[in-house]
């Protein structure tokens, strides 16, 4: 038996649909929406995007490769990638999620808001967002309709089986400095909000499709970067990860691996792919294994804080 995976999904822009989907006890998507695609999902991804970016440009005129790569990818997963028994966690709209099991495999139902569906049965639970830890929170309003929290699987059992949220010790033998890592979760949100006054922002912008933010936790076949920029000349790519307490080597070979994916399956032929890490101190280790990697650059951050007497 695979394993049990956890996804966060979007009901339809602003979740326009998540009323109905609950009551119908289904998730689904509308890319594509008068094409049933039953038969026409591989096992990878990667080869359903081969066949079905060209055919969103196509439809599409006007939109990015970067747009198409992130429409197919998510109906791949909500369609495909998605296995019975895994659990889907959706906000209503209303402040609140509803949580419910994968109970059935893909089907089209054509004439509908969104026809490629997948069974749920929802579980009679509705979970305040105020609810959520903040790790949790912030996974939960990545960018996308569909994104991968497995790993916070055991704060969304403890909603399901009505525990209280307890404090979750991480196993991730990558983390070097536990402090460190709760101290800078915020750095990220922290540097797309105040872009346009860091160094970063004058060679590079951040991406948006349809007025929405695209660059913060892009999806990657190895995970979500962190941040993903593009030239103002719109000729390279630039991978920024946070070290925010994880061993050097570990993040040095972790941007290298979202560098390659963004270059195989993301830029255009005559697009390049550039790193930047970002950490709090002075890393001699990270420098090391960069010196030879002159596409990544080392940046450190500087935390400013300042008391002032109230009069």
């Amino acid at each position: 038996m695979s394993e049990k995976n956890y996804y966060r999904i979007i009901l339809g822009r602003h979740h326009a649909f998540a009323e109905e989907c609950i009551s119908e006890n289904f998730v689904g998507a509308d890319w594509f929406s008068s094409e049933d695609l039953t038969g026409k999902f591989p096992e990878k991804w990667k080869d359903f995007n081969a066949v079905y970016i060209p055919k969103y440009l196509d439809d599409n005129p006007g939109k990015s490769k970067v747009a198409a790569g992130l429409a197919c990818g998510m109906l791949h997963t909500i369609c495909k990638a998605m296995n019975t028994g895994d659990i889907v966690i959706c906000p209503d709209g209303a402040g609140n999620y509803r949580i419910g099991t994968i109970s059935g495999d893909y089907h089209f139902v054509p004439n509908t808001n969104l026809p490629h569906r997948r069974a749920v049965k929802w579980y009679d639970l509705s979970v305040a967002r105020s609810s959520l830890s903040d790790a949790l929170q912030r996974s939960t309003g990545s960018i996308g309709t569909v994104s991968n929290i497995s790993k916070h699987a055991a704060e969304i059992e403890n909603f399901i089986n009505g525990q209280s949220q307890s404090v979750i010790v991480s196993t991730d033998t990558s983390i070097e400095d536990p402090a460190a890592f709760a101290m800078e979760k915020h750095l990220e949100d922290f540097l797309v909000k105040n872009w346009a006054a860091t160094k970063l922002a004058e060679n590079w912008d951040l991406l948006y499709e349809d007025g929405d933010l695209i660059s913060q936790q892009f999806p990657s076949d190895t995970g979500p970067i962190d941040i993903l920029a593009i030239s103002k000349d719109r000729n390279d790519f630039l991978v920024v990860e946070l070290k925010k307490g994880r061993a050097s080597d570990s993040v040095v070979g972790q941007i290298q691996r979202y560098m390659g994916y963004i270059l195989d399956e993301i830029a255009e032929d005559n697009q390049g792919v550039k790193g930047c890490i970002i950490a709090f101190e002075d890393d001699l280790r990270i420098r090391r294994a960069l010196r030879i990697n002159p596409l990544i650059e080392f940046y450190r951050y500087e935390i400013n804080f300042k008391l002032t007497k109230a009069q």
